[in-house]
């Protein structure tokens, strides 16, 4: 796919940029512009599945599409994961009826704004998650904490996606029927909480009904 980058994550008013993903929940390809004209749309762009924050980002955006479908409101998932791995998972961790796809090559969240930093950065946060690890430990520490713990077995697929010694930031973006943005939550580098935050369901259901008329 061919799309442009953009130096900041889109604000409000932005129009979003179409692009065209292999999809992960089906077969075929889904593009942005199948959604102009016809619905709102929720993207949300994340790292692999590799990332257990983004595998929890993907749960938690199949919990709420039933309640933004009620809105009129559809949801896209779209995961640095290639998409063979990304369907062997969902094979075995189902999200019914959401749609997904795979951006191994991160077009998507560089035509988003959504940038790359280096592993040296992120390295030297330490991350504090009280009841999910028992201390304060770095980004890799913590993957492999979580993903032994939560029984995800990293693949040579996963490796290769995590062996370009940056760090993709995620975020979500909620785009009217015209596809300009309405709203986003985007991720912040920041010590602590911030980087891996989730984002504020109430804010996005009210700015869901907000685009539903």
């Amino acid at each position: 796919m061919s799309t442009s980058s953009v130096d900041r994550p889109l604000q409000p008013g932005h129009r979003a940029p179409n692009v065209v993903l292999n999809a992960i929940s089906r077969e075929g390809k889904i593009a942005l512009d199948d959604f102009r004209g016809r619905s709102p749309l929720l993207i949300g762009l994340f790292r692999g599945l590799h990332c257990p924050f983004c595998r929890r980002h993907v749960a938690a955006m199949a919990q709420l599409k039933p309640a933004l479908r009620e809105k009129g409101v559809e949801c896209l998932a779209v995961v640095n994961t290639p998409v063979e791995r990304a369907r062997l998972y969902f094979r075995y961790h189902p999200a019914p009826d959401l749609l997904a796809a795979s951006d191994p090559e991160r077009a998507s969240h560089r035509a988003f704004g959504l940038r790359e930093v280096g592993m040296d950065t992120v390295m030297a946060i330490p991350f504090h998650l009280p009841g999910e690890l028992p201390k304060p430990m770095d980004v890799m520490a913590m993957n492999e904490f979580l993903n032994k713990k939560e029984g995800y077995e990293i693949t040579e697929a996963d490796q290769q996606a995590m062996a370009s010694g940056q760090a993709q930031l995620v975020g979500q973006f909620l785009l009217d029927r015209d596809g300009v943005v309405r709203w986003t939550s985007t991720e912040v580098l920041e010590d602590g909480l911030n980087t891996f935050r989730a984002l504020n369901p109430e804010e996005l259901m009210s700015a869901a009904s907000q685009v539903a008329h």
